[in-house]
């Protein structure tokens, strides 16, 4: 299972995180943001993690284990792309190398639909990278994995909130001044 999804820049600043496993903060238990993951836990995990992966050499392997973030058998996967992380933390009974595929096919549908995905994209359009987040991966379970696919059902909510939009009238006034 997938536990998070965590996009983050080179110096350590969030740009998407999503929790599908609720992590019972230890200061504060009874506390838990709408996503499941208390606020104060979700800012030290994002810290730890990105603590861990900018002390690792760019030839260190894509895996590490994080027993002592996420609890235990929990594994970050990540790819390093110009200046953000993708990161995906996995169970034991996800597939290293097969989560590294999905966050290629990850990246692959934000360049589609953004043309060439930069950190200002994900900042500014955080519903559609969510929606397509959604569309690979929902409750932490891949669902979708061809991109061609994921594109044409992000299109197709596009278009479905197009046809929601209200349509601007003019109206007159009939008070004469």
């Amino acid at each position: 299972m997938i536990n998070a999804v965590l996009v983050m820049n080179t110096q350590g600043k969030p740009r998407l995180t999503k929790f599908y496993e609720p992590v019972v903060s230890s200061a504060r238990p009874g506390l838990l943001s709408f996503v499941g993951v208390a606020v104060e836990k979700q800012q030290d995990i994002i810290r730890t993690v990105y603590s861990v992966l900018s002390s690792r050499g760019e030839k260190f392997c894509s895996f590490v284990e994080a027993d002592d973030i996420f609890g235990p058998d929990t594994k970050l996967v990540y790819r390093h792309f110009a200046t953000l992380y993708f990161v995906f933390v996995i169970d034991k009974a996800e597939s290293e190398l097969g989560i590294l595929d999905l966050i290629q096919v990850f990246v692959e549908t934000l360049d589609k639909n953004f043309k060439n995905v930069c950190e200002l994209d994900i900042v500014y359009n955080f519903n559609k990278v969510h929606m397509i987040l959604d569309e690979i991966v929902m409750g932490g379970q891949v669902v979708e994995t061809n991109s061609a696919e994921i594109m044409r059902a992000v299109q197709e909510i596009n278009k479905l909130e197009k046809a929601m939009e209200p349509i601007p009238t003019k109206v007159k006034s009939t008070v004469r001044r």
